[in-house]
């Protein structure tokens, strides 16, 4: 907790002598290290949603912030964003988990199978099908019921019953 953490951007880091963010930290509250309503859990959340997520999709990391020596542009990664479904959800975020969620069911393949990574024109990249992927979405969409159920009177909630 003490050497994790960045006064500085307040917020969790990818490592203890950085400040870049990654979202492995996504995983922070889902195996007990945090609760989902620790404010310096929400502050991650937060710093995450400003730098690593693009339209509801989410990067591994900043690849110019912390060089990894691959070569070329990677995509967004789907179990990451479905990683951050289930955060929002478990933060209690539920519009913003419910509408990540529906955003990334559109970019499943014809049968509803997902790659390991979506490029800039939505196109699947990477692994195929990713089955890590898949369990990442069984995941949010347990999380995000959960939460809903919880929560019946949230806006949420309330769209999926028009």
């Amino acid at each position: 907790m003490e050497r994790g953490w960045s006064r500085e951007r307040r917020a969790f880091r990818q490592h203890y002598t950085t400040d870049v963010l990654d979202s492995s930290l996504l995983r922070m509250p889902v195996v007990g290290f945090i609760t989902p309503s620790d404010p310096m859990w929400t502050s991650t959340l937060k710093a995450m949603d400003a730098e690593l997520v693009t339209d509801s999709l989410v990067c591994r990391y900043d690849p110019s912030a912390s060089p990894d020596g691959l070569r070329g542009a990677e995509g967004t990664f789907s179990l990451c964003s479905f990683a951050y479904v289930n955060a929002l959800a478990r933060a209690g975020r539920l519009d913003k988990a419910r509408v990540t969620f529906e955003k990334m069911l559109t970019y499943a393949n014809h049968v509803g199978l997902y790659s390991e990574e979506i490029g800039l024109t939505g196109e699947q990249l990477g692994n195929f099908p990713q089955a890590f992927t898949h369990l990442a979405l069984i995941d949010a969409a347990i999380s995000l019921d959960r939460e809903l159920d919880r929560h019946p009177r949230s806006v949420a909630r309330r769209h999926t019953s028009s």
